[in-house]
């Protein structure tokens, strides 16, 4: 969540940033303010009754020892007792109200991120390799996976719903072996290995921001406070809750597997065929943990890690700076990198990789000390490393060969045992 302090010495700029993003967030600073001013004069008060208070009670000894009647003063004490318990549930309820209302406000995008209503302002920052032209048509990868029966996406409606797919055979084989390659690369390149729980608790998942702003998008467990994760960042990042790292230990660097569940609420009809947009799905997750002073250098850092497995499975991609419009609730900052697909004819998103400064921290209660060793909020940060369903169509559809079989990139035939998949 945002610091109260900074919203109070920047209330404009938060106004004008948060308004950029689509939508008005005016009324909910105008609260936090109000809210905060209630917080700052019930303190006021309690310190100057307490004052009274020690006042009074050095008072009652000597007024004791002169042999004067105390029976006004320890009525007077009872009443500023009193009076300082009702005022601290007042602070306690106004406290709760606002931070309740700070849960409601995104991050404030830095201001280095472009004004823009959409993804279509998201300016282009580079490029690796060029597309490759095909002498033949073709195909989406839902129909070179049917065609190699290592798809079956009708069997799993049955089973489950749509949106869900079995992976068969070679298949199945594909996908495990892009997750033990991006788990390789990224351990190799500094990363501890994790393996999360796939379900995160109520408190987790308001730590990272999903709640209480996206619980429509999430599978809740019934009659519990427990989701399955959308993304490994939620487990991952709420290892620190509550919790102070040492100095010595940062940045701390984690690369994790699971497996996703996305509800994708107001998705329907997009990308609904395939591998893009699944309820469930895998993908290897990059989270930092960093001083402030260098989260935008690990930012960098981080999508370059992002970058290195694209560019060692020969995959096209480019990198886009997301615009004010079209940055996430909880970042500050975020690149995508888009991958080439050739049904498409275009570039789609794979990873995104993102700087929520102490947004995070600050709602996770995520701290780190300083050289000095004083406490302060850490930043967090984290990017898809990325996701394994997406690099498993990029692959079948760059890779696809006129016969209708497709060539394993280099990097993975250790992982899969032949250097094609074919009919």
């Amino acid at each position: 969540m945002l610091d109260v302090k900074f919203i109070r010495e920047n209330v404009e700029k938060c106004k004008t940033r948060l308004a950029m993003r689509g939508k008005s967030y005016d009324e909910e600073i105008d609260a936090v303010l109000a809210l905060d001013q209630q917080r700052r004069d019930i303190i006021g008060k309690v310190e100057t009754m307490k004052a009274e208070q020690n006042k009074v009670s050095k008072s009652i000894p000597k007024l004791k020892k002169a042999g004067e009647d105390v029976t006004a003063v320890l009525a007077e004490m009872k009443e500023l007792s009193q009076g300082i318990k009702e005022l601290d549930a007042q602070r306690t309820e106004v406290e709760e109200k606002l931070h309740d209302t700070l849960l409601t406000i995104p991050n404030v995008p830095a201001d280095q991120v472009p004004e823009g209503a959409d993804d279509t302002f998201n300016p282009e920052l580079r490029r690796w390799s060029e597309p490759r032209q095909f002498d033949f048509e073709p195909k989406a990868h839902w129909d070179i996976g049917k065609d190699l029966g290592i798809l079956d996406p009708e069997t799993a409606a049955k089973v489950t719903g749509s949106r869900f797919h079995f992976y068969k055979g070679m298949g199945a084989r594909l996908e495990r072996a892009v997750i033990n390659y991006f788990l390789n690369t990224h351990t190799e390149n500094g990363y501890t290995e994790i393996l999360p729980p796939f379900i995160a608790n109520a408190a987790s998942m308001t730590g990272t921001g999903q709640l209480p702003k996206f619980a429509e998008d999430m599978y809740h467990l019934e009659n519990t406070d427990q989701y399955l994760i959308p993304t490994a960042e939620v487990p991952v990042t709420n290892m620190y809750r509550d919790d102070i790292i040492p100095a010595e230990a940062l940045p701390v660097r984690y690369a994790a597997y699971s497996a996703c569940f996305r509800g994708e609420a107001g998705a329907a009809g997009r990308d609904a065929r395939g591998l893009i947009r699944q309820h469930q799905f895998n993908k290897v997750e990059l989270v930092n943990f960093t001083a402030p002073e260098d989260s935008w250098n690990q930012l960098e850092n981080l999508t370059h890690e992002a970058e290195l497995v694209l560019q060692g499975l020969g995959l096209p991609y480019r990198v886009v700076m997301l615009c004010t419009g079209d940055v996430g609730f909880s970042s500050a900052c975020t690149y995508d990198i888009e991958v080439w697909m050739p049904s498409y004819g275009r570039y789609v998103e794979i990873s995104s990789c993102s700087n929520f400064l102490d947004y995070q921290a600050r709602r996770a209660n995520i701290r780190c000390r300083n050289e000095k060793g004083k406490p302060q909020y850490a930043h967090t940060l984290n990017g898809s490393g990325v996701a394994v369903g997406r690099t498993v169509a990029a692959i079948l559809e760059n890779y696809q060969n006129a016969d209708g079989s497709v060539t394993i990139p280099e990097a993975l035939r250790g992982f899969m045992g032949t250097d094609v998949i074919g009919k």
